[in-house]
This record gives C-alpha cells, sequence and structure tokens, in this order.
C-alpha cells in the first residue's frame, strides 16, 4: 500500500509541477510583454519642417509630410520678407545683407514646444547663394537636436544642394546628417521613393 501511495505521490509532482512552470512562464511571458518587450520597434515620430519665402518649398514640403507621415511645421520669420527683401540684384536688399553676414540669425516665431518628440526632422528651404538662408541656421540653433536624424531638401531656381548640405554638417558637424536632395517639382511617386530609400 505504501508503495502505492509513494507511486501516485510522485506520479502526481511529476504531472503538476511542470504544468505550474509552464503557467508561470506564460504569466512572465504576459508580464514581460506588459512591461517592455525588446522585440517591439519604436514608432519614429518625424517633424518636416521648411521656411518658403515664395511658397514653392512650401508646396514640396506639404507632399513630403503627407508621403512620410510626418507633422508639419513652418520656420516662419519674426518680421516676414517682402519682395524688396527678397531682390537678390540689389545689394542692399535684406536677404542680400543677411547672406553676406554668416554669423545673421533672422529672428523666428511660433517656436515649437515638443521637438524632444520627434526622431527624424526633415529640414527644408529654398536655395539662397549656394547655400540655405541665414534662418535656417536659427531654427537649428533653437533646439537640441542630438540624437536625432536630420535630413535637408531644397528648392531651386538653378543650384544644387551640395554647397548647402556641407555647409550645414559643418556649422553642425556633431548632428546625424542624412544626405540631402533637391526637390524641384518632385512628384508624390518620387517623394515616397525617396524616403524609403532613406
Amino acid at each position: 500500500m505504501t508503495h502505492k501511495l509513494t507511486f501516485i505521490f510522485a506520479l502526481t509532482i511529476a504531472i503538476v509541477l511542470p504544468a505550474c512552470a509552464q503557467q508561470n512562464n506564460k504569466i512572465d511571458s504576459k508580464d514581460n510583454k506588459q512591461v517592455a518587450n525588446p522585440q517591439e520597434k519604436k514608432e519614429m515620430k518625424t517633424l518636416v519642417a521648411y521656411f518658403s519665402a515664395s511658397g514653392v518649398t512650401a508646396n514640396v514640403a506639404r507632399q513630403l509630410a503627407e508621403v512620410s507621415g510626418g507633422d508639419l511645421h513652418e520656420i516662419r520669420p519674426e518680421q516676414p520678407y517682402t519682395d524688396a527683401d527678397l531682390n537678390w540684384r540689389d545689394k542692399k536688399s535684406r536677404s542680400t545683407l543677411e547672406m553676406t553676414n554668416k554669423s545673421s540669425r533672422p529672428a523666428i516665431t511660433g517656436k515649437l514646444s515638443n521637438m524632444t518628440d520627434y526622431d527624424v526632422v526633415y529640414v527644408g528651404f529654398p536655395i539662397w547663394w549656394y547655400t540655405a538662408p541665414t534662418i535656417v541656421n536659427t531654427f537649428m540653433e533653437a533646439y537640441d537636436f542630438t540624437g536625432k536624424t536630420i535630413i535637408p531638401f531644397a528648392t531651386s531656381g538653378g543650384s544644387d544642394i551640395k554647397q548647402a548640405c556641407s555647409d550645414l554638417k559643418a556649422a553642425y558637424p556633431n548632428l546625424n546628417w542624412k544626405e540631402g536632395k533637391l526637390l524641384n517639382g518632385a512628384s508624390k511617386d518620387t517623394l515616397e521613393k525617396w524616403v524609403k530609400g532613406l
């Protein structure tokens, strides 16, 4: 009789213990998933910030925000540019004076309060004097871009974006810059391919 009881007891333990262990693993696994799943990818939040004097860059930025699923933010000058300000043939025009003074930092308005939320920031602008307008520097110096991916894009009447990208990288060498792109008249399909390729 004692042998039978011992056998039954051993059999019961052999069946119950693995079942309990399996149940505990499920609970642990479930709890771990609720607390933090290391395999779960963090969703990258995107911002498309742009300065546009005539509306051309603004149109591209709107399409880019749609394609990338990003939030749209205009880099707005505190003092809007007039047609006279933008006359590059006039050596005394506002834009000419700003671009010949590399320390120029035109004031901006409508500063973002949630820049820390973004992981990827597209920065768009028209090419002025072969590079980015100095108001873009104002924007870059208004926030902490540490740990973010910065991607320049531009529109231009004739210049490419290479000099602008070089100047931005030289001015802010510690930031994570991706290759910029000139997006004159870019179609939605072109923008989608570019964003996916990044």
